[in-house]
């Protein structure tokens, strides 16, 4: 549809341009299917996404089809503004305005993720009783069985979140980011038994602990750095403190 859009305005084929308002409205349809898509497989999956993260993944998906538009409409812009008597010279000038184009895109929409703001270590795992810490982190209380303590004490795995800056509690804190966080770190190791994330309300710490089918904590970690930082919890530190100055 980006492709055509320059020939239909060139041939004053004004009908065929209003197929854009469509698009818009189609790729809207996208990102809702794909937001109730996720929802119907939150049961099948080791740990809940949480809404916070099927928002996101569902924004992804229109903004994909965005970017396929915009790329495709400055590849014939640029194909009509070389008009070279020889096809290949449009066609390699096109291509390369589109390369250059989605690059850009590319680059500016690229999101941050989780070790972009935090180090993420691995966490000592000790039971008291019936009581789990990390760290020194009280995270449980449910370790009430023998089995259930042996089973997390010889084959739990937790990794602690450490922010770098004090603002950058706001997004870590945030539940929608720590269950972002829990999913990715399930998915990628699973679950045998037992999942928990908690924070330290003193230092801001972030735990995620749980007994994994698959005993990686490199892998873990990896996965728990690569998590993506949820646009509904990003704040951004220099536009607070700008609001924050114009109320003084």
């Amino acid at each position: 549809m980006g492709a055509v859009a320059i020939p239909a305005l060139i041939t004053k084929n004004f009908v065929a341009v209003t197929f854009l308002t469509l698009a818009i409205q189609q790729f809207r349809d996208v990102r809702k299917t794909e937001r109730e898509s996720l929802k119907d497989l939150e049961n099948t999956e080791y740990t809940y996404r949480g809404d916070a993260y099927i928002d996101g993944i569902s924004k992804t998906f229109e903004a994909r089809n965005y970017f396929a538009l915009i790329v495709s409409f400055a590849t014939a812009l640029t194909i009509q503004l070389v008009h070279s008597e020889s096809i290949l010279i449009n066609i390699i000038c096109g291509v390369i305005a589109g390369f250059i184009v989605f690059f850009i895109l590319k680059r500016f929409s690229k999101g941050k993720t989780v070790g972009d703001i935090a180090d993420v270590k691995e966490g000592k795992v000790e039971i008291k009783g019936s009581e789990l810490f990390i760290d020194d982190i009280y995270v449980s209380n449910q370790l009430v069985t023998e089995n259930a303590r042996n089973l997390f004490e010889k084959e739990g795995l937790a990794v602690v979140i450490y922010p770098h800056e004090k603002h950058f509690r706001i997004t870590l804190d945030n539940y929608g980011q720590r269950q972002a966080i829990l999913f990715e770190a399930t998915r990628s190791i699973g679950i045998k038994r037992y999942h928990f994330t908690r924070k330290d309300y003193e230092k801001g710490r972030i735990v995620i602990t749980l007994v994994p089918i698959v005993s990686d904590i490199n892998k873990l970690i990896e996965t728990v750095k690569n998590t993506p930082l949820l646009e509904s919890a990003k704040k951004s530190h220099s536009v607070m403190q700008t609001n924050l100055t114009g109320r003084e």
